[in-house]
């Protein structure tokens, strides 16, 4: 913690994090509601595109997490405010559960592709659709690029791999506004009042979590959970400031020695 500042934040992934679809990690509700009586502010940042933000807020309350809607931060959200700034018409391809959170957002005759991870139609023909708008100039907006994330039936592919073949095909390089871009971490703390110096990350993901949030001048603490692999920590340089098996474990240790 040399030339650091005292830790006034937590951010905490969700998915693979504290839950993993409708169940929760073990302990991790204890774990938060114990973090949540020390001097610091939590916030949850998510790339999740599968669900909006009142459905994952919903899941998280039925599995007994106590959180506001306010304390989440979705790339989501990140998407819908460089959209309005744009003043892009987005094609997006998003799972219809999703699509709540761009309401009013004008999808008429678009001119951007803004593309999350949805695999009811991440078909041919509307990928091809993406493509042929994307040469004929519309902007290629990735929510994310995550590579795989965890499911109850195991791993599945993430939205990096549409992303990058339509990359590919187009000749193009997509804005990504969800993790582990900088400006995604930035916004995650702005209306907490502190620097990337005093907070923490903590999250399944070696590169957009934890790799991410490191270099926007945060920690960043590994779960082996969710999507987390043998050897994760090794993918990234500098390495995690801690690998840990769980939530409750990370919690530990910013209990114990961080504040």
């Amino acid at each position: 913690m040399a030339g650091r500042r005292a830790l006034k934040a937590v951010l905490i992934d969700l998915s693979g994090t504290l839950h993993i679809e409708d169940t929760a990690v073990p302990g991790a509700q204890d774990a938060l509601n114990r973090l949540r009586q020390a001097s610091v502010a939590v916030k949850f940042v998510t790339n999740t595109t599968k669900e909006s933000k009142r459905n994952l807020l919903e899941r998280l309350q039925r599995l007994n997490f106590d959180l506001q809607e306010k304390e989440i931060f979705t790339s989501l959200s990140a998407a819908r405010s460089l959209i309005e700034q744009k003043q892009h018409r987005p094609l997006l391809l998003l799972e219809d559960s999703a699509l709540e959170d761009f309401t009013g957002i004008d999808t008429s005759e678009p001119n951007a592709v803004v593309i999350g991870l949805a695999p009811d139609h991440f078909n041919y023909q509307t990928l091809n659709k993406a493509f042929r708008m994307i040469l004929d100039g519309a902007p290629l907006i990735a929510i994310h690029k995550a590579r795989y994330y965890k499911r109850k039936d195991g791993l599945a592919l993430g939205p990096g791999p549409f992303v990058t073949g339509l990359e590919y095909a187009s000749d193009c390089k997509a804005t990504v506004v969800g993790k582990p871009e900088k400006t995604f971490f930035t916004q995650a703390l702005a209306d907490l009042g502190c620097s990337p110096s005093e907070a923490v990350m903590i999250g399944d993901d070696a590169r957009d979590d934890v790799g991410g949030a490191q270099k926007a001048g945060m920690l960043g603490i590994l779960v082996r959970t969710g999507k987390y692999r043998e050897g994760d920590e090794n993918k990234i340089e500098p390495p995690p400031h801690l690998t840990c098996s769980s939530f409750p474990d990370a919690v530990e240790h910013i209990l114990q020695n961080l504040l």
